[in-house]
């Protein structure tokens, strides 16, 4: 069994101080924002487990597995982030966190991970979307599991998710009332069920307003295997997008400034998440913000609950977000 890593490991590799560790892992004042996160990315990267506090008396902690495919983690800086609040969590209610990153092929072999074949876990929140066949397979284990930030329609798990239908209308929605008509949706419905939630509630705002919808106007962000993509423009142009996250409105936008189009002059532009890329834009993006602190909030009080009363179940959360205005649309309507 390979060495558990202590706070005096990540010190050593940052050339920090246990305490200054300590307060970053413990959401405690004293570190800078920017040192905390050098500190939890290295806590991740070397896997880290968030100890109980020793001083509670009583009190037994749980062995939480959170696992993760390797391309969530790797190229998606919103799944990172949603990791660390996920432990960050665990570690307020005095529960041990204890990370898997699901290999591309492992997924496809059906292996199942270390953490339930080693017996280390009594819980486990599945963080993105993995294969069916997969989920049927952790399913076969007798463990109370969670999704996070997705849900599969032919598996009866508990879920926590952000409402994508609504927030996608909502989006859309502010696009018409300002007057656009011709819009487009990007996202790769195939990909998660949160982009074809999105794509849904897109269609919705487009029936209800009696606007057709275009099949050339859908267009891709990602391939087979879910990597993102360049996206292609269509030949004859819409008004506005719709996109399904903020990393795919920020390249879009680059994109379109490239090709000699103006946001939002000529394209305007809306997204989903709130995340870093829609500030980092240039113009700053309209976005729905996904709070993920309720999702996590909520993700580790039912997974403690499940584990409490095995028969306890919510069936699907939706936790509803808000729509941040910005400086990518253009009104158009006058």
């Amino acid at each position: 069994m390979s060495k558990r890593v202590t706070m005096s490991d990540i010190g050593k590799e940052l050339n920090l101080s246990t305490v200054s560790v300590s307060k970053a892992l413990n959401g405690k004042e004293g570190v800078s924002e920017q040192v905390r996160e050098q500190i939890i990315k290295k806590a991740i990267e070397l896997g880290y487990a968030y100890p109980k506090n020793s001083g509670e008396e009583g009190v037994k902690p749980h062995n939480i597995g959170i696992i993760i495919s390797e391309y969530f983690i790797s190229k998606d800086a919103y799944y990172s982030r949603l990791y660390e609040k996920t432990m960050m969590k665990l570690a307020d209610e005095k529960q041990i966190g204890l990370l898997e990153i699901i290999k591309k092929s492992a997924m496809e072999s059906l292996e199942a991970p270390a953490l339930i074949m080693s017996h280390q876990i009594e819980g486990l929140i599945v963080l993105g979307q993995m294969s069916k066949k997969y989920l049927d397979m952790l399913n076969s284990y007798d463990l109370p599991v969670l999704y996070l930030d997705f849900y599969d329609e032919d598996i009866r798990e508990d879920s926590v998710i952000s409402d994508s239908i609504f927030g996608s209308g909502l989006l859309t929605n502010y696009l018409i009332h300002k007057g656009h008509r011709d819009i487009a949706f990007v996202g790769s419905i195939h990909s998660t069920s949160s982009i074809i939630d999105r794509y849904m509630g897109y269609l919705r705002a487009l029936y209800l307003a009696d606007i057709p919808v275009k099949e050339e106007w859908r267009l891709e962000d990602r391939d087979e295997n879910g990597v993102r993509i360049e996206v292609s423009l269509p030949k004859n142009m819409p008004t506005a997008f719709v996109c399904n996250s903020d990393a795919t409105a920020f390249e879009l936008v680059k994109k379109l400034q490239r090709e000699g189009y103006r946001v939002p002059e000529d394209i305007s532009i809306v997204s989903f998440d709130n995340f870093i890329y829609s500030e980092m834009s240039t113009p700053k993006i309209t976005t729905y913000g996904v709070d993920t602190d309720a999702m996590v909030l909520n993700a580790v009080r039912i997974i403690l609950r499940k584990l409490d009363d095995r028969s306890y179940s919510v069936g699907r959360m939706l936790i509803p977000g808000t729509m941040i205005e910005r400086q990518s649309v253009k009104d158009i309507s006058g």
